[in-house]
């Protein structure tokens, strides 16, 4: 497929209420340029990282009554999963479009991460764009612009990953509905190529 960027109709399939008629509209809708956005980044982020990337498009095959409240494509160095590793994430809420860098709960690495990040805290709040945002819950669309924390409180989020079970961290960048959609195909895409290329240093700290 050519890829269209995203449209207002995209946003708003997440106020459909029910979950088979939601996901009905997100499998029409959403799911191919996710699929597109899978294949057209996976290589990139291959030659970024220096490893293998698989995309992984998010199913929402669990749910059996509440309707998915985003979804996204993840990239990771397994093609089994991404759930238990550091990984990527294009995606989107209602209310806007996400690129993130992200450690999720489920990832039992997140002890040793929390300490290395933690030891590079003074490289990496120094580094990090000023737009770029954090977050520490992936099931809530807040975050929390990089300009607006100090180093210590960066710090905070960093010793919650290696010290509360199911601790998070998310970075990265956000763009409100009101300006995906007004964005090119080609401006979307080189945006999103930008922002992964700023994440890649806290990527390659979050190694082990």
């Amino acid at each position: 497929m050519l890829f269209s960027g995203f449209k207002n109709e995209d946003f708003d399939l997440f106020n459909i209420e029910g979950l088979e008629e939601r996901m009905d509209a997100l499998i029409k809708l959403v799911r191919p340029k996710l699929d597109f956005l899978g294949r057209h980044f996976a290589p990139s982020l291959a030659t970024l990282t220096g490893q293998e990337m698989y995309a992984h498009v998010a199913k929402h095959a669990r749910r059996t009554i509440n309707p998915p409240n985003d979804t996204w494509v993840a990239f990771a160095q397994n093609n089994r999963g991404y759930k238990m590793l550091p990984h990527f994430q294009i995606g989107l809420w209602e209310s806007h479009l996400f690129i993130w860098f992200a450690i999720i709960y489920e990832c039992p690495l997140k002890n040793e991460i929390g300490k290395k990040l933690e030891s590079n805290i003074n490289q990496i709040f120094r580094l990090t764009p000023l737009d770029f945002s954090w977050s520490i819950d992936h099931m809530k669309p807040e975050a929390k612009q990089h300009s607006m924390i100090s180093e210590e409180e960066l710090r905070v989020i960093f010793e919650r990953l290696h010290t509360i079970k199911k601790s998070e961290l998310l970075c990265g960048y956000q763009i409100p509905r009101a300006e995906v959609v007004e964005m090119s195909p080609e401006e979307l895409l080189q945006k999103i190529d930008s922002v992964f290329k700023n994440l890649i240093p806290l990527y390659k700290k979050s190694v082990i």
